[in-house]
């Protein structure tokens, strides 16, 4: 698969709200993810498929979202960005907001290899 098919075919996927989906059929088991910020205690490096799934669970468990834009891809090379507008409620404090990130990827041998992520803290 090209940069361009994997990176249609995460956005397509995000736009029908597959994240999970997107990240277990297009991801490196070796994928490295990067946060623009980490919990308390926590890391901003996600290391590993399984990991990177697990941070996606961890979204999923406290994270309603109302609806979300996605915008791209825009193909470079072996790297891609991909812009993110979300509406959502963090469940443990029922607080709502609107969050807006760009993904940056990276693609080796047809998967993604890293990703980061940035937005305002």
């Amino acid at each position: 698969m090209t940069t361009q098919e994997l990176a249609n075919q995460l956005v397509k996927l995000c736009k029908e709200g597959k994240f999970a989906e997107a990240v277990g059929s297009l991801y490196s088991n070796d994928i490295v993810s990067m946060e623009a910020g980490a919990p308390p205690g926590g890391s901003r490096e996600s290391k590993g498929l399984d990991a990177v799934k697990a941070k996606g669970k961890w979204w999923e468990e406290n994270h309603e979202v109302h609806g979300a834009t996605v915008e791209g891809p825009l193909v470079a090379g072996s790297h891609f960005a991909v812009t993110f507008k979300l509406d959502v409620t963090f469940k443990p404090q029922n607080k709502r907001f609107t969050m807006e990130e760009v993904g940056v990827y990276k693609v080796k041998d047809g998967k993604v290899v890293y990703e980061e992520f940035f937005y305002d803290m």
